[in-house]
């Protein structure tokens, strides 16, 4: 079976059609709306995937390009490796680029253009993160307030515990994982993780007090 891995963040507005590419050749279609920090089997996409390489029905998995599969360098070389050692190539049709020839051996030039094409891509990102903690610190400087809550109201709980990231975030601390651990996989700031964390457990203490 080849797949076709589809991933937009949540955003809205954005669309996929560029990635569905003749999309008609592939036997399934799998996509993701989430953040490319997350780790690609840790996806609900990728949890499927996985199920899938597990039973030993993937021949091939096919994505657009090297950050539809994830933004994190490290977990992006983690899952071609697994994928790999179950001998299943990745295509990434936009670089031209496969991690496995058809003779079933592993393709030495891509891995290297992969590596280099990720730390451009996180470099890229930590520029683009520069750059708007920049824009921030100018806009307060300024004194512009058009960015977060206006001073002296505060947010519903319950609201900001529901938000997509911050739901993923308070999962993922409950599950033991470390704040700096968290706020890179969901690609929120640490300070919001450590605020996660303290709402969570006044909720938690709060709900014992009940029972």
């Amino acid at each position: 079976m080849n797949i076709l891995y589809v991933r937009v963040s949540s955003l809205k507005g954005q669309k996929t059609d560029r990635q569905r590419v003749n999309e008609n050749r592939y036997d399934w279609v799998v996509e993701d709306k989430c953040s490319g920090a997350i780790p690609f089997f840790e996806r609900p996409g990728g949890k499927e995937i996985l199920k899938h390489i597990e039973k030993g029905t993937i021949n091939k998995l096919t994505v657009w390009s090297l950050d539809r599969l994830g933004r994190d360098l490290l977990n992006v070389l983690q899952t071609i490796n697994f994928c790999s050692k179950k001998a299943i190539p990745i295509e990434f049709v936009s670089q031209g680029l496969i991690t496995i020839d058809e003779e079933g051996k592993e393709n030495p030039i891509s891995k290297m253009v992969i590596s280099i094409l990720g730390v451009l891509a996180e470099m890229r990102r930590k520029q683009i993160l520069e750059a708007q903690a920049q824009g921030i610190a100018i806009a307060k400087a300024k004194g512009d307030v058009y960015f977060g809550r206006k001073p002296g109201t505060k947010e519903d709980t319950l609201k900001f515990l529901s938000k997509p990231n911050n739901a993923k975030a308070l999962e993922l601390i409950k599950k033991g994982y470390k704040g700096i651990e968290v706020a890179r996989i969901v690609n929120i700031h640490p300070n919001t993780v450590t605020k996660i964390k303290r709402i969570g457990i006044i909720n938690l203490n709060a709900r014992r007090d009940d029972s």
